[in-house]
């Protein structure tokens, strides 16, 4: 399994009662062909709206690492230790996820 065909994709609702989708994967780029992505990002998103886009560490093929972290921001967005913003979330994907 890659992360260029098949996102690690989840849900998280804020203390706020908002709900925000969480997507870590390979970001579309119609300039360069897919199997030559080697970029791994976090994306934010409320109701279709972006709140944040953060490169990553990962690789594509790192899918475990990919599930720890969605996991994590999920858990640290709904338990509100970390607000849907890129520099929080870039705080988060600095530290490698634990497996």
């Amino acid at each position: 399994m890659s992360l260029r065909g098949e996102p690690i994709e989840t849900s998280a609702t804020l203390p706020d009662g908002r709900t925000v989708q969480i997507r870590v994967g390979v970001p579309d780029d119609s300039y360069v062909p897919r199997k030559e992505r080697e970029t791994v990002d976090v994306e934010l998103r409320e109701d279709g709206r972006a709140l944040a886009a953060v490169a990553t560490l990962l690789d594509p093929d790192d899918d475990s690492e990919a599930r720890a972290l969605t996991r994590r921001l999920a858990e640290q967005l709904e338990s509100g230790s970390i607000e849907p913003t890129a520099g929080a979330v870039e705080r988060l994907v600095e530290r490698p996820p634990e497996i």
